[in-house]
């Protein structure tokens, strides 16, 4: 009170001035924007339920989660059974609540993903979107990336996926996973089982490191886990756990609880692995001299970060190198391991299925001392990458797939406003029963080359597809044939019979009690 007399005194302020008075228009105009807002919102709201009310989608709504209390993670429920109960309800497409506010469609046909994917439309990461909670651990790199900041990385990271830088990288593949046939050598003298994720994420993470950042840790042996590859565990889990939880949003509530601590403490500790790459790169080039990135043939992934200069000769920032490093070595890791370890899961579950790849390995590599394999030899492997693909469809390594509508759009004789997320959900997609035969059956042939002729070019992608498709899945692919070839030639994979998976949505395809899985020595 003495303090504002003090103000009102004329000898502070000009003669007429009121502190109060200003204090009450404050008030008086920060109380009409509020109501504004408020009205704003009321009508968008009302807008946004006639627009959805009559899509189809669960009916059971909550008035805090929306629909998000019926997602597996939360009901406990079955994964498998769960999903295939939503598709079959909602073959085409479906409406779900994210929170109270947020609608969202579902998509798992290829009619309505070709729609989606063949735009370049952003990721939503406004504060329902699900990128929004990757953000502090991947930034706007390529994956989350929009508009022409994505299109000039795309541009810039194109030639390092070039057929001619991932030829050599075939040497790499045929290393790591020699390594990792070593390490599992005790396991098979022992006949104990042994979690499949935890050692196959440290064989690409090995590999990653190796041929995107010509950087060595020899991360295999050093222990059968690394701090890296523990730390994307459960960010990739909270950031799920994040999605589904609408009171968790907020970032001010999320970083007080212990969950969203953790979180901010793995997101420091993977980007001090990035910028220790980045920095020991750094650090060779200089040594090396002004010249040597431009007189070598081909540039690898990280060279072209560091040495890029745009149209005004302007380079990236080390914020800007940074997230592409955190980007490229989450994807170039967490969702090949998650697709290699469902992968050997169903090769030890079908026993007959790889005793084909067998077969087909042993014609290939008939009459050499050593089973590493050529790059020629990969085109050879049909049968392998029939496995593969049918690996990828049906466990998904990556669940889902989303984009924000930046202007109004039509579907199916309904338009739906700018702002409006879609989500392609690939398990559905990829175990439509109007659009697969026998979806929920483990069959290769399904793409052979003359079935894959016949299919529909969005109703099988493991990699997305359209313009944002995975820039790196040939490099991916050109890995799965290395790792899983050398696995299936040198031991016989069985499963465990006292444990099974429960599959786990998480940033990618994951179980939520692991994959554990036992070989012997051929």
């Amino acid at each position: 009170m003495v303090l504002l007399n003090l103000l009102n005194s004329p000898n502070v302020f000009p003669r007429g001035w009121s502190v109060t008075g200003s204090v009450n228009v404050a008030v008086t105009v920060l109380v009409g924007y509020i109501i504004y807002r408020l009205v704003r919102f009321f009508f968008w709201y009302q807008n946004i339920k006639k627009v959805f009310k009559d899509v189809p989608g669960p009916k059971d709504t909550h008035w805090l989660y929306g629909n998000l209390h019926l997602l597996p993670g939360n009901t406990g429920e079955d994964f498998v059974e769960s999903n295939m109960k939503i598709i079959r309800a909602f073959p085409r497409y479906s409406r779900m609540w994210n929170g109270p506010f947020n609608a969202m469609l579902i998509c798992v046909h290829p009619e309505i993903v070709r729609k989606i994917l063949h735009t370049s439309e952003p990721k939503p990461t406004g504060l329902t979107g699900a990128y929004r909670f990757g953000l502090p651990w991947l930034g706007r790199g390529l994956l989350i990336a929009e508009g022409e900041r994505w299109a000039q990385s795309r541009r810039l990271l194109t030639p390092a996926f070039h057929f001619d830088i991932l030829k050599p990288y075939i040497d790499v593949y045929n290393d790591a996973a020699n390594i990792l046939l070593e390490k599992l050598r005790p396991v098979a003298m022992a006949g104990k089982s042994f979690e499949v994720f935890q050692v196959v994420s440290l064989c690409t993470l090995d590999v990653i490191l190796r041929c995107a950042f010509s950087y060595s840790t020899d991360c295999q042996r050093k222990g059968d886990t690394h701090p890296y590859v523990q730390a994307v565990n459960d960010l990739s889990d909270t950031w799920s756990y994040r999605g589904r939880k609408p009171y968790l949003y907020p970032d001010i509530i999320f970083y007080l609880t212990s969950r969203g601590r953790r979180f901010k403490k793995n997101c420091d500790l993977v980007h001090s692995v990035a910028e220790d790459v980045i920095k020991n790169r750094k650090a060779a080039l200089e040594k090396q001299g002004p010249s040597a990135a431009s007189t070598r043939k081909y540039l690898d992934f990280l060279d072209i970060l560091l040495t890029a200069k745009d149209e005004n000769g302007k380079g990236m920032t080390p914020l800007e190198i940074r997230n592409e490093v955190d980007t490229f070595l989450f994807e170039g890791h967490d969702t090949t391991a998650s697709a290699i370890s469902w992968i050997l899961y169903s090769l030890a579950k079908y026993q007959d299925i790889q005793e084909k790849v067998l077969t087909e390995l042993d014609s290939v590599l008939e009459g050499r001392d050593t089973d590493d394999l050529q790059w020629n030899d990969l085109n050879k492997l049909e049968y392998l990458t029939m496995v593969i693909k049918e690996g990828m469809r049906d466990h998904c390594p990556v669940p889902f797939i989303q984009r924000q509508f930046t202007k109004d759009f039509e579907l199916e004789g309904k338009t739906f406003p700018a702002g409006t997320s879609v989500s392609i959900h690939m398990f559905g997609l990829h175990h439509n029963e109007t659009v697969w035969e026998k979806p929920m059956e483990f069959i290769p042939e399904r793409f052979s080359k003359e079935n894959s002729a016949k299919m529909d070019s969005y109703q099988f992608v493991p990699f997305s597809a359209g313009p944002r498709n995975c820039i790196g899945q040939h490099f991916a692919m050109n890995e799965e044939k290395v790792i899983l070839a050398k696995l299936v030639h040198r031991y016989k994979l069985e499963l465990d019979p006292d444990h099974s998976p429960k599959k786990k949505v998480a940033a990618v395809m994951r179980s939520d009690n692991g994959i554990m899985l036992r070989v012997s020595e051929r």
